[in-house]
């Protein structure tokens, strides 16, 4: 049942990342990441066994914001991903804010709500400082390294798979050591982070048709000025 899940998120999140493109271009795709961003971060808090994995929801969310800086590198300019990945970051550390502070509030005699709040707003510093540093990083070198692919035209398939899996492992790899050490042993933050960049590398090879889509979108564009 995960797996079929995965796939109808994968086919509903990436054709929202094309509407979005095609109705409201790059100023919609900026703020798409933003908003991407901090729905992952509510997603991930749930975890999940898939193609018998242990993981975390959160990662095809995650992997929309590569498609989004792409489509941004692809059809507009460097610095329109750039400023994406900005927002992205600004989005989250203000989400954090506003969910700490809730968190802060003594609820009345009434309130319900205020024990699952904890439960998903509850944060450990170390863990959302690694994710916020990891997530900055791996997207600044996705942006970075598909705009120096482009420049050399190699095919847009390969210059789209190369940056998603190879940042998408970096972001893994550098969360889960970060957040980690000295919590696990290395042998199971590998193990956290390969995991997680299986799903991740399925997910990010599911884009590139989008990706070709959002491509023949801007071409038509680019016609009718």
């Amino acid at each position: 049942m995960n797996e079929l899940l995965l796939f109808i998120e994968i086919i509903i999140i990436f054709s929202i990342v094309l509407l979005t493109n095609k109705l409201y271009k790059k100023e919609g795709l900026i703020a798409y990441i933003g908003l991407a961003s901090v729905l992952a971060n509510l997603q991930v808090a749930k975890q999940i066994t898939i193609f018998n994995l242990d993981a975390t929801l959160g990662n095809v969310l995650f992997a929309s914001t590569f498609l989004a800086t792409d489509i941004l590198t692809e059809c507009y300019s460097k610095k329109d991903a750039i400023k994406g990945v900005n927002v992205g970051l600004f989005s989250v550390i203000t989400y954090l804010i506003c969910t700490q502070l809730t968190l802060l509030f003594v609820p009345n005699s009434i309130d319900f709500v205020n024990d699952s709040m904890k439960v998903i707003f509850e944060l450990a510093p170390r863990v959302c400082l690694s994710s916020l540093t990891m997530y900055y990083i791996a997207n600044r070198l996705d942006v970075i390294l598909y705009n120096k692919l482009k420049e050399k035209n190699t095919k847009l398939w390969f210059r789209n798979n190369l940056c998603t899996i190879l940042c998408n492992c970096t972001e893994n790899f550098g969360f889960s050591f970060l957040a980690f050490y000295k919590v696990f042993d290395i042998k199971t933050i590998l193990s956290i982070a390969i995991t997680t960049c299986i799903i991740e590398t399925l997910i990010a090879l599911c884009d590139t048709p989008f990706l070709y889509l959002a491509k023949r979108e801007c071409k038509k564009d680019e016609k009718q000025l």
